[in-house]
């Protein structure tokens, strides 16, 4: 099969908007991506690719955006049927709504049909990446890896362990815990696309026993991430101090029993000590900020502007159930009017960069997933920056690439999307070729 070339505007990252600011950023007004063999092949003008690469099949995008499709770095996808549940609190919602779902996914057929209409529902927003906490159930796990490989997408998940303080039938024990967990690390992990991912829910529903044998099994395997819940709403952290009196902090459950590395997920961590942050960044682990999620349930407001100029890796995610959309442009929208009520507001290439290359090295993956560089794997998403006739008029105004783009991350949705493309082959339509 001849490599395809996607025509479009382009744009592409040096190194960290954070870092440089705007300039570290790069746009073409007709660029070009070129695709061969699931991966991108090349990357440069319109012009010039075509000219190099005369053989090549052509999908011309016009003005479209070309960039690599989205990464949400921290979702609960057995949570699909129940997002935009009202009015709980964290600790309330979870016993309210959030267990009985889970309760559920003990049927695989049920689990099956979750985990493929989630993964259509993201893709239709240009999300191609995702890490997910499952249920207790290894079914869930298997699900999930079922429907992201019968897709063709790079997806990290495992199963949600709880040994207490949860429903019976969604509490397993320290030993099942480890056994299932380590056996779908074997069945799955660099499976294809997949990547398994050891996931104590948080500190509250696991008992020091079973925080201790997970801490084990990431020992044994510390090329697999570990993700986990971190300071997320104040009385969170009342409980989890009534529950581990001896820990320095909320963080120090997680590192008395070898769950904190640098290849640690936290999610959340809006309420951190001055402790936790200092450990979080000298480790290099990730912290994931989870902003629908954080206003629909009251948590609080995230640092995104302090951790970022204290060095910290920090990744964008939805929160699927807990996050009250799908899209990551919405995420990016939530983003930015967080950080705005911190009193910084945070650019459009700091949001872009966000729920693209910085999702992805949260997860370890930017040298796979998250960029357009050469050698990278070709999920791709397109966006249509004038999708509504309320983005077409203020993008119409606009001087240079960020003023066209940040109506579509403030107002856009799934109509922005025109087109995704996951290891090269297209899943959303898009432009004819």
């Amino acid at each position: 099969m001849p490599p395809t070339l996607h025509l479009g505007q382009t744009l592409v990252f040096d190194t960290s908007p954070f870092a440089a600011g705007p300039a570290a950023a790069r746009h073409l007004s007709r660029g070009a991506v070129l695709v061969e063999d699931g991966r991108i092949a090349a990357l440069g003008t319109a012009q010039d690719l075509s000219a190099a690469h005369p053989g090549a099949r052509v999908v011309d995008h016009g003005d479209g955006l070309i960039l690599p499709g989205f990464v949400d770095a921290h979702v609960h996808y057995p949570q699909t049927a129940m997002i935009a549940s009202w009015g709980k609190r964290l600790i309330d919602w979870l016993n309210t709504y959030t267990f009985p779902e889970e309760m559920r996914f003990g049927d695989p057929a049920h689990a099956t049909n979750i985990a493929g209409r989630y993964l259509d529902l993201v893709l239709a927003e240009g999300t191609t990446t995702v890490c997910s906490y499952c249920t207790i159930h290894p079914g869930s796990v298997d699900a999930l890896f079922e429907a992201a490989e019968a897709r063709g997408m790079r997806v990290l998940a495992g199963k949600t362990c709880m040994d207490r303080n949860a429903p019976e039938g969604l509490r397993d024990d320290a030993r099942t815990a480890y056994d299932d967990s380590k056996a779908l690390l074997a069945r799955w992990h660099g499976r294809g696309r997949a990547s398994y991912v050891i996931t104590p829910r948080f500190s509250p529903t696991s008992t020091p026993e079973q925080l201790d044998a997970l801490g084990a099994l990431w020992a044994e395997h510390p090329d697999c991430l570990m993700q986990t819940h971190l300071s997320e709403q104040v009385d969170e952290v009342a409980w989890v101090r009534s529950l581990f009196p001896e820990a320095r902090d909320y963080l120090d459950t997680y590192e008395a029993f070898g769950l904190l590395g640098p290849n640690g997920l936290y999610g959340h961590a809006i309420h951190l000590e001055p402790r936790e942050r200092d450990r979080l960044r000298e480790v290099g682990a990730a912290v994931v900020h989870c902003p629908t999620s954080n206003s629909f349930i009251g948590s609080g407001l995230f640092d995104m502007d302090g951790l970022m100029r204290d060095g910290h890796r920090v990744g964008l995610a939805t929160d699927t159930g807990g996050g009250s959309s799908f899209s990551m442009l919405h995420t990016m929208a939530a983003a930015y009017e967080v950080a705005q009520l911190r009193g910084r507001a945070l650019h459009p290439a700091e949001l872009i960069w966000l729920a693209t290359e910085g999702a992805a090295r949260a997860l370890r993956l930017e040298d796979r997933i998250g960029t357009l560089a050469p050698g990278s794997e070709a999920d791709l998403v397109v966006l249509d920056l004038a999708s509504t006739p309320a983005i077409a008029q203020r993008a119409a105004r606009a001087e240079d690439i960020w003023e066209a783009l940040f109506p579509t991350i403030m107002m856009g949705d799934d109509r922005a999307v025109s087109a995704v493309y996951v290891a090269g082959r297209q899943m959303v339509p898009g432009s004819a070729a």
